[in-house]
């Protein structure tokens, strides 16, 4: 199994810059990608941003040019550098390890003040 814990979240007013952290632990061999996905109360889980194995990135259209996820193999952790921050990206943010049991964090609030 894959331990996931997550730190960054905070409060950042509106145009702000926040970065959040997932480090991975436990069969970390086994991960095919990472990604980080948010849900606002009232919403859906939804996909923010992902990375592969081989280094691929994808992102929500909602986040191009502002969001950069990016990780660093020796410290297993994954990054998502958030700048220009608006307060509809207000929600909790949660890391996924993907492989053949999906692994999710405990998840990090994120609040944008206008």
């Amino acid at each position: 199994q894959v331990q996931l814990v997550e730190s960054g979240g905070g409060l950042v007013q509106s145009g702000g810059s926040l970065r959040l952290s997932c480090a991975a632990s436990g069969s970390i061999f086994s991960i095919n990608a990472m990604g980080w996905f948010r849900q606002a109360p009232g919403n859906q889980r939804d996909l923010v941003a992902g990375i592969t194995r081989g280094g691929s990135t994808n992102y929500a259209d909602s986040v191009k040019g502002r969001f950069t996820i990016s990780r660093d193999n020796a410290k297993n952790t994954v990054y998502l550098q958030m700048n220009s921050l608006k307060p509809e990206d207000t929600a909790v943010y949660y890391c996924y390890a993907h492989g053949p049991s999906g692994s999710w964090g405990q998840g990090t609030q994120v609040t944008v003040s206008s």
